[in-house]
């Protein structure tokens, strides 16, 4: 081998790269979709702490009624979203298959169906402040429900990516497997 600042090696002219040996595509894919869905587990972990945070101040009456509302009933089932991250980032060391399977179907059943149930329930509320103006519930001086849907909205959308990136995983880890198995 020679040095970038020396000759060549004897007998090549420098293409001779075709015969090395690269990593297979779903290997690199695999990698690169793990990272993608870790930093959605980690932006989810943010809304999540927000929301336990925002929770708990409400019921420990920490801050006056004024400041910070009671929380929404959907929000009671989405603390349970953790659990689908969870399982993500377990399925991730050994390639898992089945707890990756558990936690898309899990995050369809613990966090998008709390947000469905969140924007039905919070629907009125957000009709009768951009038609009349007028909010009962408050946060930080700002209605309530505005904020919430921008929360949900942010949610949703941190957990259909992390849906489709799980699938594009699971595809690829099923390639590696079904290629093993013709071995």
């Amino acid at each position: 081998m020679a040095s970038r600042a020396g000759p060549r090696a004897a007998g090549t002219d420098g293409s001779d790269f075709q015969h090395r040996e690269r990593v297979a595509m779903h290997y690199q894919m695999s990698v690169t979709l793990k990272y993608e869905i870790k930093k959605l587990i980690y932006v989810h972990l943010v809304l999540w702490l927000l929301l336990v945070a925002k929770m708990s101040v409400g019921h420990l009456r920490l801050l006056p009624h004024d400041q910070v509302a009671m929380p929404y009933q959907w929000e009671y089932p989405y603390l349970l979203s953790i659990v689908p991250a969870l399982l993500g980032l377990l399925s991730f060391p050994r390639n898992n298959i089945s707890y990756l399977v558990l936690s898309m179907i899990s995050m369809g059943l613990f966090s998008i169906a709390p947000l469905i149930y969140g924007s039905m329930e919070m629907f009125p509320a957000a009709q009768q402040l951009y038609r009349h103006g007028k909010a009962y519930r408050f946060l930080f001086g700002f209605s309530a429900v505005s904020v919430m849907y921008l929360v949900l909205v942010l949610a949703v959308q941190v957990h259909a990516w992390q849906l489709y990136y799980s699938k594009k995983l699971l595809d690829s880890w099923f390639t590696s497997t079904q290629e093993k198995k013709r071995k």
